[in-house]
């Protein structure tokens, strides 16, 4: 309780901030795409090491049981939106758009007086509303030379996404009137699938031993056919040519489906790269097709093969996400806004990083159903709880950070008790 009585101070004095004219708390959600907790070495350090984002659970709570309602991307995204589950804001799965005239956290901050604004991943198939600025990717996005879309329209940006969405994330709090307090929903593609490195760590992870999961020639014995039949084994579903980037004119073995990389999103990818990294990315890559066409007619040694690329090229991309989080971070020291600013990492679920043989999510296993979740505040020390959190507490929570009144219609539970050092009265034993 010590270590954390700044922060219940500094809720106390936020609570009363309409008499006593106090600025409230910045808030700063940042949330990537397919995030698995095991990549983060505040969780885990056996796969990678990540010093920015263990820098929030250094100074602020790690969060050790928190869970998604409904494992895909735009589900999950809408339940954070919303704080009501899945069947209740309308986003079933990614093919529905979430409509936009419902309730959401960005509108009733901005009825409390914060300024609001998104950067990055939306895909919610509708504009965003609630935001003084939004700056998204349509759709998925791309890695390279992104487009974006905003109120002026679309454009492409030269750079690395993750990069760019830092950078816009950065102009919009130094653009923000100083007079509110502002929320910035920071959203990076990274690390969805395929995994595309920044060139600069595209040998980042290159031959790196990485271990093994123990399951990952999992036999799925005494399991329902569910596990054996799904379509997100490495070995199985895993194409060389979309997901590991390794041409399909260059694969000697053809037992295995391939998809055309080469032209999958929007524009084929050397248009979306310059001609010195697209020369790179193939000289690269095609060494990757070397050694798989040297590899043993072997399907264990395959499979660990693929799984060892997959990791290669994940791992980089969580590598980009990191040093852009040191730099937001660094730059609201420089600033002078970290004494007043409350930082949340997560993802929008987990994933499966080998085991049972598996990428992908949705499936109701651990890897994919937990999410990580840091929360860094104003003069916070390291600690971890085990409160079982889901994603429809995030947005009534935020809303209690911020001094706000949480709607009864809300499903989900503010968890800022937690936060402030307190235990709640009652807390559920089980999540839907």
């Amino acid at each position: 309780m010590k270590k954390l009585l700044p922060l219940v101070l500094l809720v106390m004095l936020f609570n009363a901030c309409n008499k006593s004219g106090l600025q409230r708390p910045n808030i700063i959600f940042i949330m990537s795409d397919d995030h698995a907790a095991k990549a983060i070495s505040a969780y885990d350090n056996s796969l990678i090491e990540t010093p920015n984002i263990d820098r929030l659970a250094d100074n602020g709570i790690r969060f050790d049981r928190c869970y998604c309602t409904n494992a895909i991307c735009a589900p999950s995204r809408a339940v954070i939106l919303t704080g009501k589950y899945s069947h209740m804001n309308g986003v079933l799965d990614n093919s529905r758009p979430f409509e936009g005239e419902q309730q959401t956290l960005p509108k009733l901050l901005q009825q409390a007086g914060y300024q609001t604004g998104i950067v990055g991943k939306w895909h919610l198939k509708s504009e965003p509303t609630g935001f003084d600025h939004w700056y998204v990717l349509p759709g998925q996005g791309q890695y390279y030379r992104p487009d974006f879309i905003s109120p002026e329209g679309r454009e492409s940006r030269e750079g690395y996404v993750t990069d760019i969405i830092t950078d816009d994330g950065i102009a919009f709090i130094e653009g923000r009137d100083p007079e509110k307090p502002f929320f910035l929903m920071l959203h990076h593609k990274a690390p969805h699938r395929n995994w595309q490195p920044a060139m600069r760590h595209l040998d980042l992870y290159d031959r790196v031993p990485f271990p093994v999961p123990d399951n990952l020639h999992d036999d799925y014995k005494n399991r329902s056919r569910a596990a054996s039949e799904q379509e997100m084994s490495i070995a199985r579903h895993m194409s060389l040519d979309y997901d590991l980037k390794v041409q399909d004119s260059l694969v000697k073995k053809k037992d295995i489906e391939q998809e055309i990389f080469f032209r999958a999103g929007d524009g084929y990818l050397d248009e979306r790269m310059g001609k010195e990294d697209f020369s790179r990315w193939m000289s690269y890559y095609s060494a990757r097709a070397d050694e798989y066409n040297s590899l043993p007619d072997d399907e264990d040694t395959i499979l660990e093969w693929k799984y060892r690329q997959y990791m290669e090229d994940y791992l980089s991309c969580i590598y980009t996400v990191d040093e852009n989080i040191g730099r937001l971070l660094d730059y609201l020291v420089s600033s002078g806004l970290d004494d007043n600013t409350i930082v949340i990492y997560t993802s929008d679920q987990g994933f499966f990083l080998g085991e049972h043989g598996w990428y992908d999510k949705r499936f109701m296993y651990e890897e994919a159903h937990k999410m990580p979740l840091l929360i860094s505040t104003p003069g916070g020390d390291a600690s971890t709880d085990k409160h079982m959190i889901t994603n429809a507490d995030f947005a009534p929570t935020i809303l209690s950070l911020a001094g706000a009144e949480v709607p009864d219609d809300m499903q989900g539970t503010s968890f800022s008790e937690v936060i402030e050092g307190s235990e709640p009265d009652e807390w559920r034993d089980a999540v839907y």
